[in-house]
């Protein structure tokens, strides 16, 4: 007998907004004193520590950007977000694993709106 749980929701987030969520959950901890923080818990605090360049309103904004464009949905743009890509070569390798590929002027323009925040 196999047990399936249900989704009942699902929202990408960036690293960066990851981080502010992990903080809470780590300053809640650190309140009480019994509760210690999963080996899980600390790596994944510490990877976003290290991972996160932009805040979380910042990556939200870049996302919403990204997200505008036509060859853009939102799971890519949050890779983007996470990765913030400086050159065609790097931004490429996020299309590597899609059916589709964009030309140089599209590259551009997703660069352009990355270098704002970057």
């Amino acid at each position: 007998m196999t047990i399936f749980k249900e989704k009942l929701d699902e929202e990408y987030v960036t690293t960066s907004e990851a981080k502010e969520i992990l903080v809470e959950i780590e300053d809640e901890r650190a309140e009480d004193e019994d509760r210690d923080l999963r080996y899980e818990l600390a790596r994944a605090i510490e990877h976003v520590n290290r991972f996160a360049d932009l805040d979380a309103d910042e990556s939200r904004e870049l996302v919403e950007e990204l997200a505008e464009l036509d060859q853009i949905d939102v799971p890519t743009a949050v890779k983007i977000t996470d990765l913030l890509p400086e050159d065609r070569t790097e931004l490429r390798s996020v299309f590597a694993q899609e059916r589709y590929s964009l030309d140089g002027e599209e590259l551009d323009e997703i660069l352009n709106v990355v270098a704002k925040y970057a």
